[in-house]
């Protein structure tokens, strides 16, 4: 039996929306589990069950309250938002750089750039000690701001020279012929209309400065002073023999929100900023 266009056409919609439902249980099935697993109490952690029952909103308040998490929040909160800050600030004029003026090496300088972008964590994590050692930043929140400023400039470099090439040159000459000088091109012409870029460069990099656990882990020592991966991976039950399974599926649900949250409120920007420049008009 040969089916008709229109049927042809339904089908491939079914298996596109199937495809489509079962990467989204994939992905999300994870931080469900998560979500109904912190609301548990007692045995009933260690029972397979993939329905909520009844609340128990006591894991929460003993993450927030007991082991810290709501200190270390607060502290991964302010290493992220200086890191993307720092960030979004140098890469700009450093793209404006290497986008619109002509120089010798400007190639392998990006090329460079982008090799440094690929190196791991552990491949530097003795140079960045000693350098954080040298500059009486050892145990300091101003340590994890340098690391993770060091490691997400590579990235945010590229990817906003790649979107600053595809403005066109013709805006800039006319705010030279109305006598704009460099700072004002950059902050009242290319960053407005780079917006959606932007977003999606410091998003991610907000997520890699809030996830990060190496540098964390071995910058800081200070129970006061740890960012948030590394507080989760710290808690303990009340005797060594005891892993707290509900605060610290709750201290993972309180860490996931910001990010779920901040996705949310700037998808748009993030769609527009991830097709920015796919096509040069």
């Amino acid at each position: 039996m040969k089916l008709t266009r229109q049927q042809q056409k339904y089908g491939h919609k079914a298996l596109i929306f199937a495809g489509a439902a079962l990467a989204s249980v994939i992905c999300l099935f994870p931080f469900y589990y998560a979500l109904i697993t912190s609301l548990r109490s007692g045995g009933s952690l260690f029972q397979v069950a993939y329905l909520p029952g009844t609340p128990h909103w006591g894991n929460y308040l003993t993450a927030l309250m007991d082991n810290g998490i709501a200190r270390s929040l607060l502290n991964s909160i302010v290493v992220a938002t200086l890191t993307v800050g720092i960030c979004l600030l140098v890469s700009i004029t450093a793209a404006f750089a290497l986008a619109r003026i002509s120089f010798r090496g400007r190639k392998y300088l990006l090329f460079t750039i982008l090799c440094v972008s690929m190196f791991p964590q552990v491949a530097v994590l003795s140079g960045m000690f000693e350098l954080v050692r040298f500059m009486g930043l050892y145990d300091s929140l101003g340590a994890l701001v340098l690391s993770y400023t060091t490691f997400s400039l590579p990235f945010t470099v590229w990817v906003l020279t790649t979107f600053m090439k595809s403005i066109p040159a013709e805006l800039e000459e006319a705010a030279i012929v109305d006598g704009a000088n460099t700072w004002t091109i950059i902050t009242r012409i290319f960053a407005p209309i780079m917006g959606p870029s932007l977003v999606t460069t410091g998003l991610l990099a907000f997520i890699g400065a809030w996830n990060e656990f190496m540098f964390a882990l071995t910058f800081v020592i200070s129970s006061g002073k740890r960012t948030v991966p590394v507080a989760i991976g710290m808690l303990q039950g009340a005797s060594q023999f005891e892993l707290p399974w509900g605060t610290i599926m709750a201290a993972s649900v309180i860490v996931t929100l910001p990010i779920i949250v901040l996705v949310l409120i700037f998808q748009r920007r993030i769609v527009s900023g991830l097709t920015n420049g796919a096509v040069k008009g």
